[in-house]
């Protein structure tokens, strides 16, 4: 429910400006070049994740100006600090892919500190890549203060021997090489045009995904989603979202206001839509508990049953994120399933009015691209969640990325307690035909940090395995994934859970449209199993460290890795 347009609340701020003993807050910022009308105006965070470490953020600084002047042309006072962002991309593949999950939750901290700190009447959070835009949207439901989020947008795509490609084109070119089926000298070729410049990779990857969920939560502009990096429009909406920071400020719409229950399952619908990355199943449930919901799994599965799957872009489909913005975007989406009853019209957004008026005059302009209701790619979403004797509490697949003839496949483990040792197997051809890869002790405390799987499962796909072999992990996948690959599986193996129990060869049985996942051992073998297992030494890290603090304190990939 929104605020009349007249309301005009205390400032937070006065907190720190107003009254006689904040003389010396008030020079503080006069020592900045503050001068008293800026302090009796409302003190606006700008929140800037740019950093020269990833090409999603690398951009960001523009952005950053244009959402300062935007503020400023509105009334308030613009005042910027930085965030932290890691490059999942740099990350994978080796120890560092442990502190992306872990950022999150130091992102909503942070946040939450400097606002705190010095009483910001409202923020305007800039972002784009995997956990800086869950970790933001954390703190905004935390703070409860106006809020808008702004992303750098995605990447453009390129050509390379006649044919558009983007980064995880060149992922799966890696196995071609060891297969013989590409040079070294033509991936050399390849690696300095795949990423042609900056913004998020441009593909259905966490990024974007977690980009247009925002969108689907209406805590961004129409448009925020998929507006290209490159484009003079990504700077003109970076303006327009300060100017609209301070019409929310006025009529004092806040987060909570916006990111309702009916605005999560808005955001489900429109994953089940667009086949998302499996990690929106971890940062939408951390994103509700800010706001004091419970986002069960259960709810995912429901909402995957009742809605389609329209659009199939990279790595699983052949269209990228600016043929999805060309074809109508997030807005057109929404329509589309708005018109068949699929979401909740009536949500609140950061525009300041709701998501039907936000949808209205927005059409599919390119049913290629965004299927219509009538004629969906599949009838059902494109995540599914799966459980057995094998997952009790669940796992992840993206149903969207399997090949028809591994939806049910039933084959021998083959059992790595680290991702490195099954990428070495992939490599040198030891996985054959029908396996099914477990690699266990990678989930939130066995990691610890649940690392992305990207390298192994983007290995299957490039030794032409994708169609024969499947991969199980209690880890967590990249959005540039594709194949059977099963995800989050739950208790993880550092707690004992049955993933830790697999023994090379036993039978791994899967039936994604049955939602079944199941390892064909005897229970009373399971138990004499579990009587002499622990953990192996490698999941063994330093006493006091960061990621010893996190093992202790992080939860269940099922309820989203939150801190507890």
């Amino acid at each position: 429910m929104t605020r009349p347009n007249s309301y005009r609340g205390p400032l937070r701020s006065s907190i720190i400006t107003q009254g006689i003993d904040r003389a010396t807050h008030r020079s503080l910022f006069y020592s900045m070049g503050h001068c008293r009308e800026d302090l009796d105006k409302p003190l606006v965070a700008v929140v800037n994740s740019f950093n020269e470490v990833s090409p999603g953020h690398v951009h960001l600084q523009a952005l950053c100006q244009a959402i300062k002047l935007g503020v400023a042309e509105a009334g308030g006072t613009p005042l910027e600090f930085p965030c932290i962002a890691v490059c999942d991309g740099i990350a994978t593949g080796h120890e560092g892919m442990k502190m992306p999950m872990l950022s999150r939750e130091m992102i909503a901290d942070l946040i939450e500190l400097m606002v705190t700190a010095h009483g910001f009447d409202a923020m305007v959070l800039l972002t784009n890549c995997d956990k800086v835009t869950p970790g933001m949207l954390m703190a905004a439901g935390r703070l409860n203060i106006p809020a808008i989020l702004v992303s750098g947008g995605p990447m453009d795509t390129t050509s390379f021997h006649g044919k558009e490609v983007c980064y995880t084109d060149l992922i799966e070119a890696e196995g071609k090489v060891v297969r013989g089926e590409m040079s070294e000298v033509e991936l050399t070729a390849f690696e300095h045009v795949a990423c042609p410049g900056c913004g998020s990779c441009a593909m259905m990857g966490t990024a974007n995904s977690m980009n247009m969920l925002t969108e689907a939560l209406g805590m961004t502009l129409t448009d925020g989603a998929l507006i290209p990096a490159t484009y003079g429009a990504r700077v003109a909406l970076a303006r327009h979202a300060g100017q609209a920071i301070m019409e929310l400020h006025n009529r004092n719409i806040l987060p909570r206001d916006i990111m309702t229950l009916d605005a999560f399952e808005n955001a489900i619908a429109v994953d089940m839509a667009i086949g998302g990355s499996t990690n929106t199943c971890l940062h939408l449930p951390a994103i509700a508990r800010e706001v004091g919901i419970a986002l069960e799994m259960d709810r995912f599965s429901e909402i995957a049953e009742r809605t389609p799957h329209l659009t199939l872009l990279k790595p699983a489909g052949k269209f990228f994120t600016g043929d999805m913005y060309n074809a109508g975007g997030i807005s057109a989406l929404m329509n589309e399933l708005n018109r068949h009853q699929m979401i909740h019209p009536d949500c609140m957004t950061a525009t300041g009015k709701t998501i039907a008026e936000n949808i209205a005059c927005r059409k599919i302009l390119n049913p290629e691209v965004i299927h219509p209701v009538e004629k969906p790619i599949s009838p059902r979403g494109g995540l599914a969640i799966l459980r057995g004797n094998l997952a009790p509490e669940g796992a992840v697949v993206k149903s969207a990325a399997v090949a028809p003839e591994m939806l049910v496949h039933s084959g021998p483990a083959r059992v790595f307690d680290r991702e490195e040792e099954a990428l070495e197997a992939i490599f040198s051809g030891n996985i054959k035909p029908g396996d099914v890869v477990v690699i266990r002790y990678e989930g939130p405390k066995g990691g610890p940090g649940m690392r992305e799987q990207l390298l192994p499962t983007s290995a299957i796909i490039g030794m032409g395995l994708g169609k024969t072999v499947a991969l199980i992990t209690d880890g967590r996948f990249s959005g540039a994934t594709q194949g059977a690959c099963i995800g989050h599986v739950s208790p993880e193996a550092y707690l004992g859970g049955p993933i830790a129990l697999i023994a090379e060869g036993d039978t791994i049985r899967i039936d994604i449209p049955a939602r079944k996942l199941e390892l064909a051992v005897d229970p009373k073998v399971l138990e004499e199993r579990k009587k002499s297992w622990k953990p192996p030494e490698s999941t063994n890290i330093e006493k006091g460290s960061l990621l010893e603090r996190y093992r202790r304190m992080v939860g269940s990939a099922m309820k989203g890795s939150i801190l507890e």
